[in-house]
Order: structure tokens, then C-alpha cells, then sequence
């Protein structure tokens, strides 16, 4: 292959490499999946200070958060074909700007519409972010002839880990949380100028064709499979405390054990996936899985002991590790819709199961029990490893 080859595009023959993928690609991809967590988990901490300062009720917070989904979901789609025009580099210095700059001001702001600017902001430079990322990785995945995508989501997940885990030491140091916030805001400026000599540039040498389109054939199948699994991490994310609590009577300051374990094991799964990847392949790895998750959701709500029900997260977690990462490179594999629409588009679909699946389960709860709702993704997940078999990953 040759270092002009195409990879990505926003039309076919539109955005080429202008050199080839090596280590300090890799890095660069390293540092990128590093940022992105850095961003989540330096927004986590600020939420219920931003609701305090605010004065905000439950349900104003709950509109409140919607405008990060918004702008994540209106800006996914389009990113591949802002790259394409303008060149990675410049979207993705544009992307680290307007998350540093979001962070900043909800780490001081008070009044509603700043707020809502604001976090409409973080979604749009996180969006771009995540979906540019994806494509580097599919770029130097392929170009490296060997499974790499795993160890890049595990980045993610350690940085969201580190993340959570420094903004948290910074507050009991004393420091004000707009102090902390710049401290982490730093962090991620200092990782995109390392990692900025590796980022893969792309030059526009063919007829543009649409910004976005609507996904189909093996993408569609791909982003809905990434829709499930994201779907599962949401439900663990916002539903396990409230499930070990109102299920299992544990004390609510032992509840975030729940999303811990399946962190934890996700983390690293993910680190040792590439391994994975290489000795049993990814088809198996998406079926095999996909049926481990929904194990460790049938054993989290069969037995009604507590220390039984974080084993059913870790397997969860365990599980979901890979799955997505393996959908990554099979959209960026396949030959029907060109990868920079491809990953928008798959990326769009997945966030959509993190944003609407909690609320859906919380739905179901209420017209049933929150048991039968996990119970329900547990199916779906089944579902998820049936699909895989029809795939060619």
C-alpha cells in the first residue's frame, strides 16, 4: 500500500493520506482516545456543581443535559465531510478548543442559557472529537495490518478513569472547581500538541459529495448492533446504583460499586482486546461477548445478593469491552458507504443508545419493574449475537 492510498472520504476519492501510518501514528491515536476521556470525565464532576450554583430542580437538570446530547448528535454526522474540506487537523484543533473553552465557562457559569450554550458547545467539540478519532484509528488499524482498535478504546476508558480519578484529587487538594477544570483543560491541550505530529492529514482531491447520509446495508446492521451496546453501558451508567439501591438495599454510599465493576473489567478488556482480537477473532469476539454481557445481566437480576449483582456488572463489562471497537473496524472495513460516512454514522447511532436508552429503561421500569428492563437488554444483546453471525468483519 502506499502512503496516498484512500481511507477516509466524504465522497469516494475525496480525502486521501498524505503519508503513511507508523508508530507515531499510533501514539497520536493513543493521545486522541486519551483526550476524549479526559473531556467526559472532566465534565461528571462538575454536574452537580453546576446544579447547586444554578439552583437547578431534577427536572430542569434533565433539559439542561439534553443540550450535550444535541450537540453531539447535530455535529457526528457531518464530521467526516469537515474533515474532508477543511483537513483533520484544523477540526480537530477547532474540537479541542471549543471543549476546553465549554469546560471552562461551566466550570463558572451560573445563568440557564450560558449553561445550555455552553454544554451544547462540549457536545459539539466531544462529538467531533469521538468521530475523528475513530476514523485515525480505522486509518492506522489498517494501515498497521494487524487489530489495534481495542487498545484504542481502552485508552478511553483509562482516561475517563484517570480523568474521574485526578479532577477528584484536585477538589480534596482544595482547589476551586474552575482551577481544577483549567488544570484538566491544560492536560488535553498539552496531549493534542504531542499528539499532533502523528494526526493523519487529509487533503480533498476529488468531487465533494454530501456531508452526511442516511446510514444502510452493513453499515445500518453495524450501528445497530453499536446502538445495543451502547445501550447496555448507558443502562449501567445510570441505572446500577439506582438497582443495587432499590433492588438490593445497599447503602447508596456503596452504590457506585455497581458502575465500578463494570468499568473496571471493560478497561481491561479492552486493553488486552488487540490480544483477543488476534488469537479467536472478531466475529467471535462480537458473539461471544455480546453473550457473556447478557449472562452478567441474567446473574445480576437472578440472584438477589449484592456482591453476586457487581459480578453481573463485571461480566457486563467484560462482555460490551470489545464488542464496540470490533464494529469500528468493520465499518471502516466494509465497502458500501465510504468511512467517513461510515464512522459519523455508526458513532451517531451508538450515542443515540447511550442518550435514549436509559430514559427507555426507565420507562419500562415504571410500567414494570426495573428487573424485567435489564431482562429486556439482556435480549437484546442475544439479539446482538445472532446479528454478528451475518457479519463480515
Amino acid at each position: 500500500m502506499t502512503s496516498s492510498s484512500t481511507i477516509t472520504s466524504a465522497a469516494p476519492a475525496a480525502c486521501r493520506l498524505t503519508r503513511a501510518a507508523g508508530p507515531v501514528e499510533a501514539r497520536a491515536t493513543r493521545l486522541l482516545f486519551l483526550i476524549v476521556g479526559f473531556g467526559v470525565a472532566a465534565w461528571a464532576p462538575l454536574v452537580p456543581l453546576v446544579k447547586a450554583r444554578a439552583g437547578l430542580d431534577d427536572g430542569t437538570l434533565g433539559l439542561l443535559l439534553l443540550c450535550l446530547g444535541v450537540g453531539s448528535l447535530a455535529t457526528m454526522p457531518v464530521a467526516g465531510a469537515l474533515a474532508g474540506r477543511f483537513g483533520t487537523r484544523p477540526v480537530l484543533a477547532a474540537a479541542v478548543l471549543v471543549t476546553g473553552a465549554a469546560l471552562m465557562t461551566l466550570s463558572r457559569a451560573a445563568g440557564l442559557p450560558v449553561l445550555a450554550v455552553a454544554l451544547t458547545a462540549l457536545g459539539i467539540g466531544l462529538g467531533l472529537l469521538d468521530c475523528l478519532m475513530n476514523l485515525q484509528a480505522v486509518a492506522v488499524e489498517r494501515r498497521a495490518a494487524r487489530p489495534m482498535m481495542s487498545g484504542f478504546h481502552g485508552l478511553y476508558s483509562l482516561g475517563c478513569i484517570l480523568g474521574a480519578a485526578g479532577f477528584s484529587a484536585l477538589l480534596s487538594l482544595g482547589l476551586e472547581p474552575a482551577a481544577a477544570t483549567l488544570v484538566v483543560v491544560a492536560a488535553i491541550a498539552v496531549a493534542f500538541l504531542a499528539a499532533l505530529p502523528g494526526i493523519l492529514a487529509t487533503r480533498a482531491d476529488g468531487p465533494r459529495g454530501p456531508a452526511f447520509a442516511l446510514p444502510r446495508g452493513p453499515v445500518l446492521r453495524i450501528g445497530l448492533l453499536c446502538f445495543v451496546v451502547f445501550l447496555t453501558e448507558g443502562s449501567a451508567l445510570d441505572w446500577s446504583g439506582v438497582f443495587l439501591i432499590q433492588e438490593r438495599g445497599l447503602d447508596p454510599a456503596r452504590a457506585g460499586l455497581g458502575y465500578a465493576a463494570f468499568s473496571l473489567t471493560m478497561t481491561a478488556g479492552r486493553l488486552a482486546g488487540d490480544a483477543l482480537v488476534r488469537r479467536i477473532g472478531r466475529r467471535r469476539i462480537v458473539v461471544l461477548g455480546a453473550l457473556l454481557a447478557a449472562a452478567g445481566l441474567g446473574l445480576a437480576t437472578a440472584v438477589p445478593l449484592w456482591p453476586v449483582t457487581l459480578l453481573g456488572y463485571a461480566l457486563v463489562g467484560a462482555g460490551c469491552a470489545n464488542i464496540v471497537p470490533v464494529l469500528f473496524t468493520a465499518a471502516g472495513r466494509q465497502e458500501a458507504v465510504p468511512a467517513a460516512l461510515a464512522i459519523p454514522a455508526v458513532t451517531t447511532l451508538g450515542y443515540a443508545g447511550v442518550l435514549a436508552g436509559p430514559a427507555a429503561i426507565g420507562l419500562l421500569a415504571h410500567a414494570t419493574s426495573l428487573t424485567l428492563a435489564f431482562l429486556a437488554v439482556a435480549t437484546l444483546l442475544l439479539a446482538v449475537a445472532a446479528g454478528a453471525r451475518h457479519l463480515r468483519i
